[in-house]
């Protein structure tokens, strides 16, 4: 028992309650890490439209021409 108690009143001692305080630095701008992956998706999201707009031209063309 007493080779637990002594290490773990040790160990309690050396906790200090009050943390010295953090200097306050001016942080940069967050900047996205994955920022290349950003303007993909968002260039993929302009050209969808797109795609949906031939997708709709096409299947009129097939429509009228069935009909």
């Amino acid at each position: 028992m007493k080779r637990l108690l002594i290490p773990l009143v040790f160990a309690l001692a050396a906790c200090d309650r009050n943390a010295p305080p953090q200097p306050q630095t001016e942080a940069p701008p967050p900047k996205p890490v994955f920022e290349t992956q950003i303007q993909a998706v968002e260039k993929a999201r302009a050209v969808e439209g797109q795609v949906l707009d031939a997708a709709d031209a096409q299947k009129k063309q097939i429509d009228d021409a069935a009909q």
